[in-house]
């Protein structure tokens, strides 16, 4: 696909969601503005899919080379504005494109992390005092200052729920909250074994499977979660398109209203990419 064919795409998936959660204007004062609502937001997902992961980035690429397509866009100031504004629309078409297309019954849970600055600088660092922390990513074996992002996914790639907490925070109590609107089997790792969030998302429909520890007697058919082990690599595989594509890890914001900005309209490109995939 052609980049004029993804982005014709992406502006007309956008434009039949957004009539759909925009029931009534979003502004009730002052002049419309000259560049729409869907022209912004499409231009947000292509430029993260492009791996322009700024506001000066997308609107300078946006600028120089597809003026004739968005011939009203404006200054950087006011195109960096109407992007942040747009942030609860891109989180309900985020849901409504989940409902379309993510109805699943096999999901996988993961998380990843998301330092703000580099570990020795973390001590004088002033941005997100108040709600970052440290931590240990043992994949990376490394320590880190900053978040920890959670991810669900479902057996196609899609990313149905997602949130980010202070890094030190465990991600068996995050769990609840990314995982309310699904249903079936769960996949994880072991660092998701507590009894009691088995027991809660069992009364929620959610059967959770994780390997077990050495010392626990496993029962299970092997080749079973052998399979569930093997197919669990997909959370993987799309943690590290969410890193090296879309460069979640990189936060160039300064407060947390402008970073959860960010992580949506990152996902949100990710998961218009996997529709377009099953498409």
């Amino acid at each position: 696909m052609s980049i004029e064919e993804f982005i014709i795409f992406v502006y007309l998936i956008i434009e039949e969601l957004y009539l759909i959660v925009v029931d009534q204007p979003l502004r009730t004062r002052g002049f419309p503005p000259a560049v729409t609502d869907v022209e912004i937001i499409t231009m947000q997902i292509v430029g993260e899919f492009l791996s322009l992961d700024t506001d000066k980035s997308i609107w300078m690429y946006f600028k120089n080379n597809w003026l004739e397509w968005f011939p009203k866009l404006g200054s950087y100031p006011n195109f960096c504005k109407h992007c942040a504004n747009l942030w609860h629309i891109n989180q309900k078409i985020m849901s409504q494109l989940n409902h379309r297309y993510g109805s699943d019954n096999i999901h996988f849970i993961d998380g990843f992390p998301i330092p703000v600055c580099a570990y020795t600088r973390a001590r004088g660092h002033k941005n997100f005092k108040e709600h970052a922390s440290f931590s240990y990513c043992a994949a990376k074996q490394e320590k880190y200052y900053g978040f920890k992002g959670h991810i669900v996914i479902n057996l196609s790639g899609m990313i149905t729920g997602y949130t980010f907490a202070p890094a030190h925070c465990d991600e068996r109590d995050v769990a609840p909250e990314i995982t309310k609107n699904i249903y079936g089997l769960l996949g994880a790792d072991k660092g998701y074994l507590r009894p009691e969030l088995t027991r809660h998302l069992e009364s929620q429909g959610i059967d959770l499977q994780t390997p077990f520890r050495k010392n626990m007697k496993d029962s299970r058919p092997k080749d079973a979660m052998r399979t569930l082990m093997k197919a669990r690599r997909k959370i993987e595989t799309v943690i590290g398109q969410l890193t090296d594509r879309f460069h979640i890890q990189k936060v160039r914001a300064k407060n947390l209203w402008h970073l959860t900005h960010r992580i949506t309209r990152k996902i949100l490109s990710h998961t218009v990419c996997i529709v377009l995939n099953k498409n």
